[in-house]
Order: C-alpha cells, then structure tokens, then sequence
C-alpha cells in the first residue's frame, strides 16, 4: 500500500502539490486526474523518489522512498517525457533493466517486442513517439515490480495499442497483484479500467474515491417542469448546475439516484429521467464547483 501524508512540494513561489493525503491500495487500478497545472507528474516525481517532499512523508508499506533502493525496486516510473540512453536499443536498454530489477523477464521482453512488432536491434531513438512508448510499457511490465507509475501513458498510442496495453495491465493485475498508477488527461481512457480516482486542483486533492461510489453519488437529470415551475424552485436537492434547451432542463445534482428521483417527484414534472455521468463530466463539474474555469480544460 501507498500512503502519502501532508505531501508538500514547492518550487519558488509555486505552490506544485499541496499537502496531498492519499492511499492507495494495491491490487487495483489507481487513475489521478486534474486540471493542468494541478500537480499530477510532480506527485507521481515523489512518489517515485524522485524529488524530495519539501513536507510530508510518502511510504510504501510503511517505508519511505526518497533514497531507499529497495523500496524503489518495488516500482517502475514511466515518465511523460520519455529518454533513454544516447544510441541505445531495446536490448541493450533490457539488459541495464535487468540488472536494476532482479525479477526482470526476458522471455516474455522477447516475446512483447514481436508481438508489438518492434525491432530489438534497432537504435530507439528512431522510434516513432508511440513506439518509444510500446518499449517503455514493454520495460514497465517484465520488469515485475509490485507497482507501475504511468504518466500519461497512452499518449501517443494508437487504439488498438491502448486497448492492448489495458489488457496487460489487467492480465499482470490477475495474475502477480500489480498496482497500476495512471496519471492522464484523457478521462476517457481511465474510465474503464480504474478502480479509483484522485482528482487534483491546483496542488491540492478535490476528491478521492472509488469510481463506482463517485458514479453513484452524482447523477444528471433531464425534465420538463409544469408551467410556472422553474429549476431553480427546486428545493432540498444539492444541484450543481442548470442548463437548459427551451423547456428541457438538464440539472447534474449530488445525492444518490432514489434521493433525487423523490426530490423531483415532488414537483410532478411532465418529464424527467435519470443519465448517468462519464467520469468526464463528473470531472468538470466537480471542478467547476472549485471554481475552474471549463474553457482552460484540455481533455
């Protein structure tokens, strides 16, 4: 298990992650989310040990990571800006992985890069974006830690690559309990596969919490309300935001689903049904609430 506590890291007078308190527990898929400039890479930074909390502490089982080698060997970081070695090949960049990670797998490394159609021998610097990315995921997953750090990792990748990837990632899951750690922007690509989200706004976490539990307790409800009725007479409900298109009215309210069918009843609207929200639009609206201006997301 990770657990950060009071995780603190400046940089001058920007305040990058702000008193950050979170778990993360193992065997499911952890997504980190957030506003640009929220803090996502400098947090996965530190919990990879590779910055140094200005306060704070961030364990893994119990054990802190800055400077502590074998904990670090518990994880492989796959970093957004990806570099490897000058004029290296994927080879030679698995025999260095082998000697940093014990438990490295070459036969299932040989057997990944000709399933991904990747030449070994070939120098990675001529690799296309996606194709450096394939090698990293491939490294990441024979390397056999307990826990894989991926920051923005499917950027880059075609579909069928995504989806490929996903379906490792959950293989390993199954099989040795691995602990995927995915930080992105692209909402939709966590949406099915993460078990728990974490939502960062300006440094600090909006929310954290199991996905299905967050589905749950937001809904979008579309209605037509009797004459004389307007959304904003609506009493006793949490709503969030009001759109409306002629006498449609699209309201996204927190509660859960049985709450906020009563709450409309009561009104006797001529219409009204129940959507659920993509973790997309929870995203938004959630941010929305904390005051985020909508037109500076990048999703």
């Amino acid at each position: 298990m990770i657990e950060t506590k009071g995780l603190t890291k400046r940089f001058g007078d920007i305040m990058a992650v702000d008193h950050i308190d979170a778990v993360i527990k193992d065997g499911s898929v952890f997504g980190l989310i957030g506003t640009n400039g929220a803090g996502k890479s400098t947090f996965l930074r530190m919990l990879s040990g590779i910055l140094r909390p200005d306060e704070g502490t961030v364990a893994i089982d119990g054990r802190e990571v800055y400077e502590d080698t074998q904990v670090k060997a518990r994880f492989f970081y796959i970093s957004d800006d990806q570099y490897f070695f000058n004029n290296a090949t994927p080879r030679e960049l698995m025999d260095f992985y082998c000697t940093v990670y014990p438990g490295f797998d070459r036969n299932r490394f040989h057997h990944l890069m000709k399933s991904f159609e990747l030449d070994e021998r070939r120098k990675i610097n001529t690799f296309s974006k996606g194709m450096k990315k394939q090698v990293s995921v491939i490294c990441g997953v024979c390397a056999g830690t307990d826990y894989l750090f991926c920051d923005e990792t499917f950027d880059g990748l075609d579909p069928v690559m995504r989806q490929t990837v996903k379906s490792i990632f959950v293989g390993d899951m199954e099989e040795r309990n691995l602990t995927p750690i995915i930080a992105s922007h692209n909402l939709r690509e966590l949406e099915d596969i993460c078990d728990h989200v974490g939502l960062l706004h300006k440094g600090g976490i909006l929310l954290s919490r199991d996905l299905e539990d967050m589905k749950l307790n937001i809904h979008k409800i579309q209605c037509v309300f009797l004459p004389g009725t307007e959304p904003e007479d609506v009493k006793g409900l949490d709503i969030m935001k009001i759109e409306r298109r002629g006498s449609l009215c699209t309201l996204t309210v927190r509660g859960s689903r049985e709450d906020i069918e009563a709450g409309i009843n009561i009104y006797h609207p001529v219409f009204a049904e129940i959507i659920p929200l993509t973790l997309e639009e929870i995203f938004i609206s959630e941010t929305e609430v904390a005051g985020y201006d909508i037109k500076k997301l990048v999703l």
